[in-house]
């Protein structure tokens, strides 16, 4: 999960792109960059760390031009590297960069082909680095001098011939325009907006629609799946559709967890879905304990807070704010070992115990992964004094890895993997725990786009829409991504900062 940011204007856009970063940033806290066109010049800052760390004013100034784009990320495939911070750059044909969201299922075989076939040389592992390459030899086929909107357009078909999984971009095109391209499943959002100045228009893309609210552009529409949007650096805007058969199957985890509540995703209002997940629970515990004994209804901050909210005006309950939340501790489910999620919970989330004591209280979470941060929260209220902590999850049993830019871990490691709901509370300690339905989420969802026929539900319901995932590649998958790896990797980068 990253966010990507894409501006064409007519005065300098760095200051806007390091904006509509900041306001991104909940997607991604491992590393940051921006790259702008500086009448033809690439300028180019990457490095880990958050976007307030890692552009300073020095690097600011450098970061001249009326076109660029930016990224914030979390390391999916790859590894959490400064040399994997994004964008990439090759310079051929005409200087490129590229800011990608999203996964690549078939990047290892792409990876050979780009080498063996296209003449190319991949210096990292990550998948992004890769779709660059792909976009790069295609639009390099059609020879022509300068970049037109048809030979991007039918670079962007082949990268839909070739790549498989989830892909939301945008390339810079060096001294010519950018190019935003989205899957033909629109699996990972992204949508464009425009605001007019006395220079004229200016086009700006971005993962979620909060960050265009926030500068001041008006919205659109969403990038639909497959299409390729391309704006010359005059700010003429050429759309196409790039993919044979488009469905939009969006990943419908953006709506419980990913996305910001204040922001629209494919039409869906992010505030109301999480509205209707909160009030889908409450009928869900009326409907199997019509006589609860529930006093409070509370949020664990921040993405349970408007679920939490609509559940305990559905049940007719007090609503509390239990846990005040320390934002400068970034988000714990993708932190690489249980060791160090566990110091970060107790770090981020601090009770205030006379809103326990002596009560029933229901807690409601976005979701339940690991299950790291729930067990640890659940014993902070019963230290408080709880008569009984129940437990209620926005979104349904977490069994199945994600392949499409979410960093959940193994199988192994998802805590409702081959567990029962009952086995699952006595995991984490709650006297009750309530997850969402499927079907119910879905249709929380689906209410605010009905056109929507289907999601992208693989963590909940193991179906992967792709089509080109099996046991072999989950397999893989789960030695890439579980504890003792990233450990092992994080304890192989020290040393050689070390050296």
């Amino acid at each position: 999960m990253c966010g990507i940011v894409g501006l064409v204007a007519q005065t300098t856009v760095n200051q806007r792109l390091y904006d509509a970063l900041t306001v991104l940033q909940h997607r991604g806290q491992d590393a940051a960059g921006i790259a702008t066109d500086d009448g033809g010049y690439l300028r180019l800052r990457k490095d880990n760390g958050l976007v307030r760390d890692v552009f300073r004013t020095k690097h600011m100034r450098k970061l001249m031009g009326t076109m660029g784009i930016g990224h914030c990320r979390y390391p999916t495939a790859g590894c959490a590297s400064s040399a994997e911070a994004q964008p990439f750059y090759v310079n051929a044909p005409y200087g490129i960069t590229l800011a990608h969201n999203g996964n690549l299922t078939n990047s290892d075989q792409l990876t050979k082909e780009v080498y063996q076939t296209d003449l190319r040389h991949v210096n990292t592992t990550s998948d992004s680095e890769v779709l660059l390459n792909v976009f790069a030899h295609e639009l390099h086929v059609t020879a022509d001098p300068e970049p037109t909107p048809e030979g991007v357009f039918r670079a962007v078909s082949e990268v839909h011939r070739r790549c498989r999984g989830a892909y939301a971009a945008v390339a810079m095109i060096n001294g010519h325009g950018i190019v935003a391209f989205r899957d033909p499943k629109g699996i990972r959002p992204l949508i464009y907006g425009q605001r007019h100045t006395l220079q004229g228009v200016e086009t700006m893309f971005a993962s979620e629609s909060v960050a265009l609210d926030s500068l001041g552009y008006e919205v659109v529409r969403d990038v639909a799946p497959g299409e390729a949007i391309y704006v010359d650096r005059n700010g003429n805007v050429h759309e196409q559709q790039c993919a044979e058969a488009p469905t939009l199957s969006p990943c419908i985890f953006e709506h419980v967890y990913l996305a910001r509540p204040d922001s629209f995703v494919d039409g869906i209002s992010v505030y109301k879905a999480r509205l209707r997940m909160g009030e889908k629970l409450a009928e869900k515990v009326m409907r199997l304990q019509p006589d609860h004994d529930i006093d409070v209804v509370m949020p664990i901050p921040d993405s349970g807070r408007t679920s939490a909210l609509s559940m305990a005006v559905e049940l007719g309950v007090k609503y509390r704010e239990g846990f005040i939340k320390n934002r400068y501790i970034g988000r714990t489910f993708i932190m690489p070992g249980q060791t160090e999620r566990r110091k970060s919970v107790r770090k981020k989330l601090n009770p205030i115990d006379l809103e326990f004591r002596g009560k029933v209280v229901c807690l409601v979470d976005d979701s339940i992964v690991r299950g790291t941060t729930c067990s640890q929260i659940i014993e902070m209220a019963r230290q408080c004094g709880a008569k009984k902590v129940y437990y209620c999850s926005a979104a349904p049993p977490v069994r199945h890895p994600n392949v499409y830019g979410i960093d959940m871990p193994a199988a192994q490691e998802l805590i409702a993997h081959d567990r029962s709901v009952d086995e699952v509370a006595a995991e984490i300690g709650a006297d009750w725990l309530i997850y969402q339905d499927l079907d119910d989420l879905i249709e929380c969802a689906q209410e605010g786009n009905p056109q929507i026929e289907e999601f992208e539900c693989s963590v909940f319901d193991g179906r992967y829409i792709t089509g080109d995932i099996d046991a072999g590649y989950l397999s893989d998958l789960e030695q890439a991504r579980n504890d003792l790896a990233k450990a092992e990797r994080e304890s192989k980068k020290a040393a050689e900062a070390e050296v």
